[in-house]
């Protein structure tokens, strides 16, 4: 890899970056407020990362998306989001995402077509990202989490199961229609411009 393509590889970081934090602080951008459970749209730009770079840069997109959850939740404290002050639920799942998506694309787009590979990787990234957030929840944060939702305790795993039949495949399906039609175009540059340097 040469100097032009490190140059060009963090221009499209730093842009994704850019993103990712107007997506993170801009209402209805990133984040669409529905109850007490925030549908989430900003995982597709850690997906997008993945699929395009790899597990190294979808990784520090992913740990990137997760810091400024961190921060979202200290700087907007609400009786749901203050959870995401643990790193458990925001940084980690938030770096899997970014790791998993782009090991999922590798595998699959050996196999079969990017535009099917990326649908596929788009649901799983999805799924991972629900599954770890919510389950990060229910480890540590449950007591906490059914006190703002006006629950006890022990109706919370139901809560959270409810909330991925419904939110959760929500953002599966929109992740599912949105990244092969954002990826398709953009791998075709990102392709064109590698070969070209």
């Amino acid at each position: 890899m040469n100097k032009k393509t490190d140059v060009f590889q963090l221009t499209i970081l730093s842009m994704l970056l850019a993103i990712l934090i107007a997506q993170t602080f801009i209402p209805m951008l990133g984040y669409i407020p529905l109850g007490p459970i925030d549908v989430t749209i900003v995982h597709i730009t850690v997906i997008l990362a993945a699929v395009l770079f790899g597990t190294k840069t979808g990784s520090i997109i992913g740990l990137a998306w997760g810091l400024l959850s961190m921060l979202r939740a200290y700087m907007q404290p609400t009786p749901f989001n203050i959870v995401f002050l643990n790193p458990l639920i925001s940084v980690i799942p938030r770096l899997i995402v970014g790791w998993i998506s782009a090991v999922t694309f590798n595998f699959f787009s050996e196999r079969i077509s990017d535009k099917i590979s990326y649908a596929i990787t788009a649901g799983i990234g999805t799924f991972a990202n629900t599954f770890f957030v919510l389950g990060g929840i229910y480890l540590f944060a449950s007591e906490a989490y059914a006190d703002a939702l006006g629950i006890s305790e022990s109706l919370l795993l139901g809560a959270l199961g409810t909330v991925v039949a419904t939110n959760g495949i929500i953002e599966i399906i929109a992740s599912i229609i949105i990244l092969p039609l954002v990826a398709l175009p953009l791998k075709k540059v990102v392709n064109r411009r590698s070969t070209s340097l």
